[in-house]
């Protein structure tokens, strides 16, 4: 630490130097005239000849390598990086002693012509140089980087100028919800935006943030899904209607976890959720495809391959054919706790039958299913805003889609009877009474537009940093969000 001390000193004398010799150290009027990647596209599509062009352009210095009169210096930009060359003799006195005092993490603007080094490079011979930022604080070793993965997330401006590979995840991010997006308004979905904080926590069984508006006097909660407001503009007629936005639950942080995420949804009027089925599929080959370039990748060591027509199965059969259990013990809560015992499942005896069977499903079945999966026929007790099935009341017409291990999409035919609606949430509030703080709350105000008309609607919510981190190979959400939550560094 004492020499990282050290060099903060000499840096901040070379800048009250500059300061007294009448040098602005942060000027905000230069000018840019090509990107490195213009640069480069221009140096492409040229003949054997160099471009005659005079190019202006700036970034940041990345490497200087000096040579007493002249040096050559790499800096980088948003879209590249460069080298250049600078000589005394052509710059003048003045200009090469105040790139003399640039350091590594310094924004210079420079410009000049192109030329090609001795080795073959292509180089901008510098003829103007200005300081545009001068950076107190020294950049890590290049070699050594930033390794640490909480320094990463800290200080994520840090890990985007040190690591490559952190860069262009993010641009794929980026990549990825654009094509998305791209998907949707191709289909004729209308994108909108719902409130992110909310009366009533609804959409979802989840704990909420929970907040107070001081002028309206009210308690209001940040949103765990934007359902129920989406769906009231399906009441409206706006047939096709997606978010792509922020979720916020008041959870456990894991790799898995983040309390802030963002979260795709989207509803269809006059569709099953069947249809969406169909939809994903053709959603993930197209967005797979424009980013990654193939319908294949790999995830974790293991080929996953989006191509064709996905499995499905009902959650009960994937419980007897994947999960170890017997076709008797569906029906009997009292085998089903003891087989949860068996394999160390932890479930309590009060809770429901379809809470044990989702509770065994998610530790003997999800983590098994690599390959696109769709789960179907979810009991109706862990489903309180899907439509039953018609041939089985017991359950809903609801999938959930499982990927490299892990739930990526949840959709169903949406329950549009006001009645069999009103009637679940009272179910959800006896839950919640009973102590079940994720349980649905009662949305009397839902309820009326319900009474207003839903026509026949599917609906699916698509986690996109879970599809991030599948289409990134990451292992954790924290390397698919910019700025995760982390616990506060310990003071003192």
């Amino acid at each position: 630490m004492k020499k990282e001390t050290d060099l903060m000193k000499q840096r901040r004398s070379k800048i009250d130097a500059m300061k007294a010799a009448g040098h602005a150290l942060f000027p905000n009027d230069f000018e840019v005239s090509h990107t490195i990647n213009d640069i480069q596209n221009a140096i492409d599509s040229s003949s054997a000849d160099p471009p005659s062009t005079r190019f202006v352009t700036a970034g940041r210095v990345i490497a200087i390598n000096r040579f007493g009169k002249s040096s050559f210096f790499r800096f980088r930009d948003a879209s590249g990086q460069i080298q250049a060359y600078i000589q005394k003799n052509k710059v003048g006195d003045d200009a090469y002693a105040l790139f003399k005092q640039m350091d590594v993490g310094d924004f210079i603007g420079i410009s000049g012509p192109i030329f090609q080094t001795k080795t073959g490079e292509w180089t901008i011979q510098c003829e103007n140089i200005r300081l545009l930022t001068k950076a107190i604080r020294m950049l890590p070793e290049k070699f050594h980087g930033i390794k640490d993965p909480e320094k990463r997330y800290r200080q994520r401006y840090l890990d985007l100028i040190m690591n490559e590979n952190t860069r262009q995840l993010f641009i794929k991010r980026s990549q990825i919800i654009q094509s998305v997006r791209h998907f949707l308004l191709n289909h004729r979905f209308l994108e909108v935006e719902t409130p992110m904080m909310q009366p009533i926590a609804g959409g979802a069984e989840a704990t909420p943030f929970k907040t107070h508006h001081n002028a309206l006097d009210m308690t209001l909660y940040l949103r765990i899904a934007p359902e129920l407001y989406l769906k009231r503009l399906v009441v409206g007629g706006f047939d096709r209607v997606f978010e792509i936005n922020r979720n916020f639950r008041n959870e456990g942080v894991s790799t898995r976890h983040n309390p802030e995420f963002t979260m795709l949804e989207f509803y269809q009027a006059y569709a099953t959720y069947t249809h969406l089925m169909d939809f994903t599929e053709e959603m993930f080959q197209f967005v797979s495809q424009q980013v990654m370039g193939s319908t294949e990748i790999t995830y974790q060591g293991e080929s996953i391959n989006f191509a064709g027509k996905w499995k499905r199965i009902s959650l009960y059969d994937s419980l007897i054919e994947i999960g170890g259990l017997q076709p008797d013990m569906l029906e009997n809560k009292d085998a089903l706790l003891t087989f949860a015992h068996e394999n160390k499942v932890s479930v309590t005896k009060d809770r429901k039958k379809g809470k044990i069977l989702t509770k065994l499903f998610d530790s003997l079945v999800e983590p098994k299913l690599i390959q696109p999966t769709f789960i179907t026929g979810y009991p109706v007790e862990v489903s309180p805003l899907s439509r039953k099935s018609d041939q089985q009341p017991e359950l809903t017409d609801r999938f959930e889609l499982f990927i490299g291990g892990r739930e990526i999409a949840n959709g169903f035919s949406e329950l549009n009877d006001p009645d069999d609606q009103r009637d679940r949430f009272l179910a959800q509030v006896v839950e919640r009474e009973s102590g079940d703080d994720e349980a649905h709350p009662m949305d009397e105000d839902y309820v009326e537009a319900l009474e207003y008309g839903l026509p026949p609607t599917a609906g699916e919510g698509i986690g996109i940093d879970r599809l991030v981190m599948l289409l990134t190979d990451a292992d954790s959400i924290r390397e698919v969000i910019l700025f995760p939550h982390l616990k506060n560094k310990p003071t003192g």
